[in-house]
Parts: structure tokens; C-alpha cells; sequence
């Protein structure tokens, strides 16, 4: 599976490395990283978006993850890739707006990467 995590904090690439070292060792997980909604559009159009999950931070500058999350849910034809939303607010209205838009699953940070990889388990499944 491939993962495109999309976050404007540069930092979270070397622990999503660390917390996924054994599943990127195993060829299990491909991960790649952009620091903006729109880097995440140029990377989806150019390497295409079968098999992948998109893991989105919601507060960027720029285009935010929701309103990644609305135009990849619109523009792409199913099956579309599987998104879940990362935010530091774990507020109702977040987590509603997300869930509205095709969100399949909204983290709240500090990441519980145990929840997560058990998540990207039941994808592979």
C-alpha cells in the first residue's frame, strides 16, 4: 500500500519513518510525504491513486485538508483513494465536516500510531 502523508509540519517524517520502519523494511508500506494540499494534488495526478491512502493534516496554509479531502472526493472516480484526516482539534465540527466529505477516519494528534497501523491493517485485509 502506498501512503501519501500530507502536512506542512516537516518533523513528521522522520517519526512516521521510525513508527513504520519494519512495515517500509517489509515492503509492506511506501510512504511518501508533501507539505501542502496542492503538492498532494500535483503527487496524486502524477503518480496516480490506486492503492494508496492519503493521510491529511487538516490545518495548512494554503488549501487546508478539508478542502483537499472535498476536490479529491469530486475529481476522482471511484474507487477512489482512501483519505483519513490528522488534526491537533479533535472538535465535533471537524470531525462532522470531515466525515461529510468522505473522510474514512479522523486522528487527532498526538498520532496514536498503534490505532493507525491496526487502521491500515484492516485496509490491506
Amino acid at each position: 500500500m502506498r501512503i501519501l502523508v500530507v502536512d506542512d509540519e516537516k518533523d513528521i517524517q522522520p517519526l512516521f519513518q521510525q513508527r513504520f520502519r519494519k512495515e517500509i523494511r517489509d515492503k509492506e508500506i511506501e510512504i511518501e510525504f508533501v507539505l501542502s494540499g496542492e503538492e498532494a494534488l500535483e503527487y496524486i495526478e502524477k503518480h496516480g491513486y490506486e492503492n494508496s491512502l492519503i493521510l491529511s493534516d487538516i490545518n495548512m496554509p494554503g488549501m487546508s485538508g478539508l478542502e483537499l479531502l472535498e476536490k479529491v472526493r469530486k475529481t476522482y472516480t471511484p474507487p477512489p483513494p482512501i483519505i483519513m484526516m490528522i488534526s491537533a482539534y479533535g472538535d465535533q465540527e471537524n470531525r462532522d465536516t470531515a466525515h461529510d466529505l468522505g473522510a474514512e477516519e479522523f486522528f487527532t494528534k498526538p498520532l496514536d500510531f498503534n490505532l493507525l497501523k491496526e487502521r491500515i491493517k484492516t485496509l490491506n485485509q
